[in-house]
Order: structure tokens, then sequence, then C-alpha cells
């Protein structure tokens, strides 16, 4: 069965957050979801603006066909 996007959200991906030392601010990035990354000034608009952008790429993902990778589980 094919997954939704609310499945994908559901998912725990590995979130990845580098203080942006030269230009300030925030970069995050999710490695298992390629081209997904945004900032933000701080780190809560940096998470917030993740999970907007997180929701934008799955969707965009979804709509193109392309399969998605199931995050990697860290035993």
């Amino acid at each position: 069965m094919m997954k939704t996007l609310n499945d994908y959200m559901a998912m725990n991906y590995c979130m990845e957050i580098i203080e942006d030392k030269d230009e300030g601010g925030f970069v995050v990035s999710f490695p298992e979801l390629p081209g997904c990354f945004t900032c933000g000034e701080n780190i809560e608009s940096a998470i917030a603006n993740a999970m907007d952008a997180k929701k934008a790429w799955l969707e965009a993902t979804i709509e193109s066909g392309v399969e998605i990778n199931e995050p990697n589980v860290l035993e």
C-alpha cells in the first residue's frame, strides 16, 4: 500500500542542525531526504521552517512519483 503524506510526516527522519557562524542563524537539513534543507534566525524558527520544508519536499516528491526512503532506524 502506498504511504500518504501524513504517513511520511509521522516518521522520525534525522534532523541535522548546524549553526551558521558566517551569516548567523541555523541551517537545518534532513540527510535522508536529499535536497531538503532550510534555515532560521534561531533554533525555534529553524525547526519550524524545517517542518514546513519537510512537508513541501514530501508533497513534491510524492507528486513526482519518486520513491521516498524511510528513515534509518537507530538501535
